[in-house]
């Protein structure tokens, strides 16, 4: 064997060995060869869970039920799952100008994550996630990353709240489904006017449609806030919350659960019975 070849066999062993103490230290190659050192991600016991002040989540329309309350009522709910809703990062008014907290929904393959997003949870020091929200509050007090959403601690039974989503899209839809107009009389010779939705416009100021104007369009598919929507029951388990309202969107779709702004009912309290 020449020197020449004593010299690259070397070179090729001394590659190897590189190699194998980087991923040893590091983890397993990927498929571009490039490593990316992962942190170790803090244990549970000691971020614990978002403060109890912060009534805000994530969650997953899953369906409907009925729930009969202690007095024999029955009432309608919608389920949605909570759990795997956790906080990703903070933003503070010092260094971004506002102050929020940006919480994660549904886990994600780390397979499936391009290289900025993988980045920005190695950055967070957190696992991969499918949906994010900002949420502004007044403060990020005790949060940090990684912190779990526990129902029980954030919102109560009985209490009220707000749940934003999306509508279901109605595709193309005339304006008496589209903004409940009432149509035209079908009498005094008019014909095949009975779904028109009438005058668009008129010559006596600018002569042109304004902007605005009610009439046909695309209909659905906008974000729907239900303010004042009480809190029925909470499955720890599971991760589910059980409101009683219709929440907008389809079963799967995805929602986001609030503190209100609205004053809160004062519980009823039970009339005594009188004495004979």
């Amino acid at each position: 064997m020449t020197e020449e070849n004593k010299d690259k066999k070397e070179e090729v062993s001394a590659d190897a060995k590189s190699v194998e103490n980087t991923t040893d230290k590091t983890g397993a190659v990927g498929a571009t060869g490039v490593e990316v050192a992962e942190k170790e991600q803090p244990k549970a016991e000691e971020i614990g869970n978002l403060p109890s002040n912060f009534k805000i989540a994530i969650g997953k329309k899953i369906g409907m039920t009925q729930l009969f309350d202690e007095e024999g009522n029955m009432n309608s709910a919608t389920i949605i799952r909570t759990s795997s809703c956790k906080v990703v990062y903070t933003r503070e008014k010092k260094i971004d100008g506002y102050t929020a907290v940006c919480l994660g929904f549904k886990d994600l393959p780390e397979r499936k994550l391009n290289k900025a997003m993988a980045g920005a949870f190695k950055k967070y020091n957190t696992s991969a996630v499918r949906h994010l929200k900002e949420f502004r509050v007044p403060t990020t007090e005790g949060v940090k990353s990684g912190q779990p959403v526990l129902l029980t601690d954030n919102f109560k039974e009985g209490e009220f709240i707000n749940v934003q989503g999306v509508s279901k899209g109605k595709g193309f839809a005339g304006a008496m489904k589209r903004h409940n107009f009432a149509g035209q009389p079908a009498s005094h010779g008019a014909s095949n006017r009975e779904r028109a939705p009438g005058s668009i416009s008129s010559r006596r100021s600018l002569g042109r449609v304004m902007p605005g104007q009610k009439m046909a369009g695309h209909m659905g598919c906008e974000t729907v806030t239900i303010e004042k929507v009480k809190v029925l029951k909470i499955d720890l388990a599971e991760g589910l919350i059980y409101l009683n309202c219709s929440v907008p969107g389809a079963m799967g779709s995805i929602v986001y659960l609030v503190e209100t702004t609205k004053a809160q009912p004062k519980p009823k309290v039970k009339a005594k019975g009188k004495k004979k």
